[in-house]
């Protein structure tokens, strides 16, 4: 017994140097390749096990501040492919937007769902979807249906390239060239020069659907629902344009509040 604590301390070193053996997969504190997190473990890769609860660097899905909710822990497969299984099997976007994407892209965005209680971010995250599925056809389109118009408006800052259209493209139809440009330059895609890019890359689309909420809608979701209708459409839906389009907003938004187990709160409608 007199030799424990040295079979101890032999131990130790053994599993250090396996960890240290343990090449790429093992962090550097953490030391990962771009686009990999380090788990909780200290180990690199990508996923729930190593981007989700407890992730210490790298595109995590959800900030470890202690507010808001764990991101990955309320979007789940089920609750992605309930609205996914309704844009039907004739739909490009079953094949294109998936939640590993989402999941990915909202790992850049630290923001999303958090600073507020439980409840508070998963209104949040109802809302995101809620639009996101009256925007797409419950994930059905990558791209806007009519693309006759360039969506190109007269800019020093973010000049439209000849040949490029602008047009509406992603989870929240981003269009016009003064939103493609500076989300572009936030993300890191030629915005203005290859605007087709979020159409075609799944990580960038929702990249771009999350910047733009981040700069415009997120920090409205306090003051209720309608307030994000507003904040993305207001102007074509709300003050009794286009109550069909809004209710429907509404509509989805009560229906994922209703599967992540929360109360939709106030001020619903705008």
């Amino acid at each position: 017994m007199a030799n424990a604590p040295r079979l101890l301390a032999v131990l130790a070193l053994g599993g250090l140097a396996l960890l240290c053996a343990a090449g790429p997969a093992a962090a550097q504190n953490c030391g990962c390749a771009s686009g990999l997190c380090c788990s909780q473990y200290g180990y690199c890769g990508t996923g729930d096990a190593y981007c989700g609860t407890g992730c210490q660097a790298g595109p995590c899905y959800s900030s470890s501040g202690g507010s808001g909710v764990d991101v990955a822990s309320v979007v789940t497969d089920a609750f992605f492919n309930s609205i996914l299984s309704q844009a039907g099997s004739g739909c490009q976007g079953t094949s294109f937007y998936t939640r590993s994407a989402f999941l990915s892209a909202v790992g850049a965005y630290s923001g999303f769902a958090q600073g507020g209680s439980s409840d508070d971010g998963k209104r949040e995250i109802a809302a995101f979807f809620a639009n996101v599925a009256h925007e797409t056809g419950r994930l059905c389109y990558i791209s806007e249906t009519d693309q006759s118009s360039d969506y190109c408006q007269s800019s020093t800052q973010w000049p439209c390239v000849a040949g490029k259209k602008y047009y509406g493209r992603g989870p929240l139809q981003i269009s016009w060239n003064y939103n493609y440009g500076p989300a572009g330059q936030s993300i890191g895609f030629d915005g203005l020069g290859n605007p087709d890019i979020v159409a075609q890359d799944a990580v960038i689309s929702f990249k771009t659907a999350l910047w733009f909420w981040m700069n415009n809608v997120h920090q409205v979701v306090p003051q209720g629902f309608g307030a994000t209708i507003r904040a993305i459409n207001g102007a074509l839906e709300c003050n009794g344009n286009n109550q069909a389009e809004m209710n429907d907003r509404v509509s989805l938004y009560q229906q994922y509040c209703q599967q992540l187990g929360v109360a939709p709160g106030s001020n619903l409608t705008c």
